[in-house]
């Protein structure tokens, strides 16, 4: 029997209210009011008694009340809304209620009995219409992954209020099938573009092209039949450029090895060589994350992710399943590494703009609003993260109206682990022959089918809703807990490995290499539903697992601990050294591959790029004698405006190991670094930072890597980091990656990267690349169109500092301490955010002076250990005039700048030097008493520009002595928090 419970807060529930100013803000002035009932739908027989006990359970007595079987509705609305999940999309908390019962009622569910959950908002209001109220859920919800119900009045009073439903998946049983691939070649492309056909249509992307497909089907005819379907997708998924990572794997023009191998692992490895005794790193490009030494007891691991296709369907459900698999890339480091502190990145369109993209004809099938999105996205990190216990210090938001096709979430995780396990080093790992292959985790369903190849794609209107999968982060925590801190430390695993791109079939083969071959019986696969096909188990990219290498010995021990801790294990077949990955489901063979055909059957591609660089009109335009205006606009742009409604819901405290914080001072500033202290029993702290300028891309790419490279070194070492004993990872995000422009603007960033790090010596030691962040559609005319976000590169940057308790923050402190800015000033605006603000790019891209650059990070590091400065900020976004009032913002105190003593080249107007985006500058603050030793330290590189005040005054002198900024502190600071102030 399906039960509702209903439950309401006894005086109006927070998040009806924030919703209905939600709708005010788009326009439907007219609602009153809305209220707000969750609901949890019950299917299990169950006793007055015991529903009232769950009931009783899930109400918080003194905020809430329920009712049970019985509407909790006002005595007058107009119209109800029901939104919940569609059958088959994971609902984490009515998993967690679901465990609350069996743990309250001592009874387990059976197969056909479930819990879901849903949300009614009643509304109120004048004139108000169904289609008003459907575009009210479109607002709220999301059609792909929730289902929608609406009742007015009159039909909520005659039905007795909502149906009672339990959303469920229905599948008929569908037997493995084999592919005839003795095709013309234009069927094949059809295939790879658009999938095996199946009893209900072609199944989605394989992603693959027709050299592969050639390659295909020569391995079949020597093999003497045809390919089952499971083989065509395990090939799919392992072949995918999300997993191959193709276009930097080929050669491009005169680079034989590839762009990875030639340019960015060549850069790590002459790094290591060249500091030989102190390279510092422990494990590079071989793992789910890199590592380096943290202590001589500890190694910090690092990884960064992104989750860009999914999060443009599903917003939440993409980013939250980003942040937990980059979870599990910490957990599958080495033996285990334990997450100890996330970030983040995300690169929207503008979300007060309008959305205006579709995927088909006719306005039909729209892209999410942007604010929609951006929301989601933010909602999925906060969850995955704060469900995780897990901090989320640092991060950025960058716009721009080039994303409004696809947006870039960037997610990652640091990890530690002790250096020696069980008197081997903890970073390495290895099946066995004749380890048990375990799945540890969630169930598998539908959720996450074709994920990893429909990531290799441009989206258009057959992008899978199959492909979006929603991460559930308390089941994964248990699982974390129960294996790093107990599994691991009783060394009852041979190796692991996450569940993520390709699911089993990549984990399972991925780990298979490491002894040669494995055997998998499909059918104990534990399933979230009856009849999945055999395939779709196999390549399922459902959330929170783990595979594992379990030794017979050890396996009795090891499931006895996870059935302990809650968490499902499930022995589905044994490593082997068989040469061969042999998958079976009940008594048929579905999969019999040479592995070596799998891992490394895959033709090589010979690229070939070209790179036009643009020539943009150089701007023209006069320089206002006052900029006071223009600096309040500057500060309220969205790339350089507080992000702080983000920060404060990311928790950043848990684990209480937060040191330099997202925000700083009174005034709550973002800063660009943060510094976390990972063991509590150590003064030795992490620096994490990131640094990216995809608007340079529009000039120069290779300027673009340059700078985005010294952006997060220098913001790693505006907060004390150490560049020596710092390593970077990078994440190119590009687009229409066959375009041999867009191969030659990837070549030319590439090699900035090897140029740039090189001298600067910090080894890249893991990365990762999307290569098709490209949307094909229509406008609202019916016009194709095609958006590609601009060429994008992520650096995150990671440095370990020796005393924590010299970290600095960008607040300034006490009136009378002197101002200076470190590096030299240039005429570089191109593609700047002022110059974004005059709807003009230019051609003057920042150069880096990579050696300089070095020589300044490195003193600027011997001066945090000496004890020099106050405060110290990185010029960014914004130039020298944004540095200045973000620093008088978080400090609450007056400044007084005279940019006469700024050391500078090529500059003649205020502007320009106010502006400028060249890199490698600092802002500082000193105290008075330290002036000499400063300005000895410093040589050339110092000038000083100023003082702070006690006084709320803010004002900037010109290249002139005139004053070009005047202003009080309280306006830039409401300027500053004023653009997503009500976010």
């Amino acid at each position: 029997m399906i039960h509702r419970i209903e439950i309401a807060t006894k005086k109006q529930d927070a998040r009806a209210g924030t919703f209905k100013k939600r709708l005010h803000a788009d326009g439907f002035t007219g609602v009153q009011e809305v209220w707000l009932t969750d609901v949890y739908t019950v299917e299990k027989e169950l006793d007055d008694g015991a529903l009232h006990r769950i009931a009783d359970t899930l109400t918080n007595p003194v905020l809430q009340y329920s009712k049970i079987n019985e509407p909790i509705a006002p005595k007058q609305f107009d119209y109800a809304l029901e939104i919940g999940f569609l059958p088959g999309v994971t609902d984490n908390v009515a998993h967690t209620a679901k465990e609350i019962v069996e743990d309250l009622l001592k009874a387990t569910f059976k197969e056909n009995e479930k819990v879901s959950t849903s949300q009614v908002y009643y509304f109120t209001g004048a004139g108000l219409t169904k289609e008003q109220v459907e575009q009210f859920g479109l607002i709220k919800a999301n059609t792909l992954i929730q289902r929608l119900n609406i009742k007015d009045f009159a039909t909520f009073q005659k039905d007795g209020g909502m149906d009672r439903v339990m959303p469920k998946v229905k599948l008929e049983a569908v037997e493995t099938m084999e592919v005839d691939l003795q095709l013309s070649d234009e069927k094949l492309i059809k295939l790879g573009k658009e999938g095996v056909e199946g009893s209900e249509g072609r199944r989605g992307p394989l992603a693959l092209d027709l050299p592969s497909l050639h390659v295909i089907q020569d391995y079949y005819k020597k093999e003497g039949r045809k390919p089952t379907d499971v083989e065509l997708e395990s090939l799919a998924q392992t072949w995918s450029e999300h997993c191959k990572h193709t276009i930097f794997a080929n050669p491009l023009d005169a680079i034989e090895d590839g762009l990875y191998k030639g340019l960015i692992k060549r850069a790590t490895n002459e790094i290591r060589k060249q500091k030989g005794e102190k390279d510092f790193c422990v494990s590079v490009f071989t793992d789910n994350a890199g590592g380096i030494i943290f202590d001589d007891n500890w190694v910090v691991s690092d990884k960064a992710e992104t989750h860009n296709s999914p999060s443009a369907l599903d917003p939440f459900g993409g980013s939250i399943t980003g942040i937990v698999g980059v979870n599990r890339d910490a957990l599958g480091f080495g033996m285990g590494s334990k997450p100890v502190a996330n970030r983040y990145g995300f690169c929207f369109s503008d979300p007060r703009k309008p959305s205006d993209l579709y995927r088909a004809k006719d306005q039909k099938n729209p892209t999410l609003h942007p604010r929609k999105i951006m929301d989601g996205v933010i909602a999925g990190v906060n969850a995955g993260g704060n469900q995780s216990g897990i901090p989320t210090p640092q991060g950025f938001m960058m716009f721009e109206d080039r994303y409004r096709g696809k947006p870039l979430v960037f997610v990652g995780t640091i990890g530690m682990i002790p250096k020696t396990l069980h008197g081997k080093p903890a970073w390495e790992k290895g099946a066995k022959p004749g380890d048990n292959v375990v799945m540890v985790g969630g169930r598998v369903g539908q959720d996450g089918i074709h994920g990893a190849t429909f990531s290799s794609e441009a989206m258009d209107s057959g992008s899978p809703a199959t492909a979006v999968q929603i991460g559930d982060p308390i089941t994964q925590k248990k699982m974390s807990d129960a294996i790093v801190k107990e599994a691991r430390e009783m060394d009852l695993y041979n190796s692991i490995t996450d569940n993520g791109a390709g699911g089993l079939s990549c984990s399972v083969a991925e780990m298979a290499k490491e002894c040669g071959g494995c055997e998998v019986e499909l059918h104990k696969v534990p399933l979230k539903y009856p009849n999945l096909e055999p395939w779709k188990i196999w390549i399922s990219e459902s959330q929170e697992r783990m595979t594992l290498a379990v030794p017979d010995e050890k396996l009795d021990a090891f499931m006895a601990l996870m059935k302990k801790r809650g968490v499902e294990a499930t022995v589905i077949g044994k490593f082997t050294d068989s040469g061969r990955c042999v998958v079976r489901y009940h008594d048929t063979m579905v999969m019999d591959m040479e592995m070596n055909f799998l891992h490394n059957g895959l033709p090589k591609k010979i690229l070939e790029s070209t790179y036009q660089k643009p020539v943009h009109a150089e701007p023209d335009f006069e320089c206002p004698e006052d900029l006071t205006d223009v600096m309040t606009q500057m500060l309220s742009r969205p790339n350089i405006t507080s992000h702080a409604f983000i920060s404060r819901q990311y928790d950043h405290e848990v684990q209480a190991g937060s040191v330099i914080k997202p925000l700083q001072g009174k005034g709550e500033v973002n800063g660009e670094a943060a510094v976390v202290r990972p063991l509590l029993t150590s003064d030795k702290g992490v620096v994490i930072s990131q640094g990216l300028h995809p608007t340079y891309s529009d000039i120069d790419t290779y300027h673009m890597a340059a700078a985005s490279i010294d952006t997060a070194i220098r913001n790693a070492v505006s907060v004390g980091g150490d560049v020596d004993i710092m390593a970077l990872m990078d994440n190119f995000c590009w687009c229409s990656s066959e375009d041999p422009q867009r191969l030659g603007e990837l070549k030319a960033a590439v090699q900035a990267c090897y140029d740039a790090a090189t001298i600067y010596g910090t080894p890249f030691i893991s990365g990762k690349d999307s290569m098709f962040n490209d949307f094909k559609g229509y406008d609202a005319e019916n016009n194709p169109i095609k958006v590609s976000v601009p060429p994008t590169l992520l650096i995150s940057s990671l440095s370990v500092i020796p005393d924590i308790r010299k970290s600095l923050s960008l607040d300034v402190k006490i009136p009378g301490d002197l101002v200076y800015v470190l590096g030299t000033t240039k005429n570089e605006l191109g593609a700047s955010e002022y110059f974004a603000m005059r709807n003009t790019i230019g051609n003057s891209v920042p150069k880096v002076d990579v050696k300089n650059a070095l020589e300044l990070y490195r003193q600027f590091f011997q001066a945090v250990q000496n004890e020099l400065f106050a405060s110290a900020i990185t010029v960014n976004l914004g130039g020298l005039g944004i540095a200045f009032a973000k620093m008088a913002i978080a400090g609450k105190l007056g400044m007084e700048v005279d940019l006469r003593g700024v050391k500078q080249e090529g500059i003649e107007r205020d502007d320009g030097l106010l502006f400028s985006e060249s890199q490698s500058r600092f802002v500082v603050t000193i105290d008075p008493k330290n002036q000499e030793a400063f300005e000895k330290h410093f040589g050339d590189f110092s000038s000083l520009v100023g003082k702070i005040t006690d006084s709320p005054t803010f004002a900037i002198a010109g290249m002139s002595g005139n004053t070009i900024v005047k202003t009080d502190v309280n306006a830039l600071h409401e300027a500053y928090h004023s653009t997503f102030l009500n976010y």
